[in-house]
Parts: structure tokens; sequence; C-alpha cells
């Protein structure tokens, strides 16, 4: 089918997504944060981010999906900033918080739900659980087919079977703290992940956006891993073909269409 995907990183989480055909165009923002500073329960004290620049608000957007409901997802100034009558689709922590804010049609999915908008099929999978369990989503629209989950926790394989992708969202490096065990697991998910869907693109998510980050646990996060090591992995997955992009704020990026393999 002709058409165009385009996708624009905003940054830590966010995303927007715009599936064009001939007939229709459909613009998704995912997991934004668009303003402001992000602070973590209870307080700037323990743990705040600032990003260097923020993406203005997309105009014309036809949908809000959110991951999960805590401030790096659903960041509560930055969805102050939407208007109230835009869908969201949200994981149940997020839904709840976007009802709160006044949005006015919010669809709850629970993992193996799904939900469609226009052309697009969501369907929900098991993410992280911090602590409750989020969401990570199949993306399934005429164009491409989309798997993305911000802190590299797959789901089963009962839920997810192998499958080819078009595309794949997700962080390629570990973040964690020294006694708390990993709070994003890209590094040590990557390679299940290339074995599972062998995907055409791997878009580079989560830590990116150039976010300085201040507070008590600040000086005890540790990185593991880079996007070096990344493409090392693709390569020993036997995916050279792959396209590995580690996205920069507020640039396009246009993925391949036609022929899937």
């Amino acid at each position: 089918m002709s058409g165009r995907l385009e996708l624009t990183y905003f940054g830590a989480n966010g995303w927007l997504l715009e599936f064009a055909d001939a007939t229709a165009s459909l613009r998704v923002l995912l997991d934004p944060w668009l303003v402001g500073p992000l602070v973590f329960p209870p307080g700037p004290w323990l743990l705040q981010g600032e990003m260097a620049s923020y993406q203005p608000v997309p105009e014309r957007l036809d949908l809000l999906l959110l991951t999960q409901g805590l401030p790096d997802h659903a960041h509560p100034a930055s969805l102050d900033l939407l208007p109230r009558q835009l869908p969201v689709v949200a994981a149940r922590s997020a839904a709840r918080l976007c009802r709160d804010l006044g949005f006015a049609n919010v669809t709850t999915l629970m993992p193996g739900q799904r939900q469609l908008s226009g052309a697009l099929s969501i369907t929900a999978t098991a993410g992280a659980p911090v602590p409750q369990l989020q969401n990570g989503y199949l993306l399934e629209h005429p164009l491409a087919v989309i798997y993305l989950e911000p802190h590299g926790f797959l789901p089963p394989v009962s839920q997810l079977p192998p499958r080819r992708l078009d595309a794949v969202i997700t962080p390629v490096v570990d973040l964690g703290l020294p006694l708390g065990g990993p709070l994003v697991k890209g590094r040590q998910a990557l390679p299940e992940l290339l074995q599972r869907f062998q995907p055409r693109t791997v878009l580079a998510s989560s830590a990116g956006g150039e976010v300085e980050f201040k507070g008590l646990l600040s000086p005890l996060l540790r990185q593991r891993g880079t996007v070096a090591e990344a493409a090392q992995a693709l390569a020993a997955a036997g995916l050279e073909a792959c396209q590995l992009i580690d996205p920069q704020p507020g640039v396009p990026i246009s993925l391949p269409l036609g022929a899937q393999f």
C-alpha cells in the first residue's frame, strides 16, 4: 500500500506517529513530555528531570496513547495542554489520571485487550511492573506493524508470539539503581526482541532528549549499554539489513513501506 509513515521523537518516552495514505491520516501522540520539569513522587528532592528543549504541542491530533501512569509517560502538565475532546487509549493508571484531568473519551486497555482507532488496531501487551503492571502496544495499520514498550519488558510469548515486524520502539540501554534492579532493561531485552520480531527498523527510545536529572537519587542512577552495542547485537542476530535509528528530538523519520520482507 502506498502512503507515508513518519515518526518524530520528542525526547524521553515521547513520540508523534503519523500514518498517512491516499484517503486518510492518523496522528498519534505517545507518552508526551512537552513542558516543565518531570517530578517523581514524593517531590523534586528525590528525583527531578529537566529537558534541554521541548517540542511544541502537535496540531491535528487524532489519538493520545499512554503506556503508563507515571509522570515520565503521563506528564500532568503536558496532558493539561491537550484538548479534552482528544480520544485517549491508556493503561489503567494513566486512564484514571486523564479522567481526573477532564478528558471526555478515555479507553482503558488491559494486556490482551484491543481497540480500533480508524484504520489502526491497538493491542495492549504486558509491560513494566512499576509496581503495577503497565502496557506495551502492538500497533497494526495497513501501512506497517509496530511494537513498542518503553522499559524493555517483553510480554510472554503466549501473549505476543514471534512474528516479523516493520519496526520496534524500544530502549537499547539498561537504567537502574544499585540495589533496586533495572528500571529500564532495554539492553537485556534486545537480543530476545530481535529474535522474536526480526524487525526491519529499531528505534532507540527512553534515554534520549538531553534530560538532566537532579535530586537524591540522581547520582545513583546507572546506565549500561550504548547504541553502538545495540548495533553489535543486530549483527550478532544476523539482522545486518535492520536499520537501527538513534533519533534526534524534533527530526521526523520516514520509515520504509512496501513489501515487508
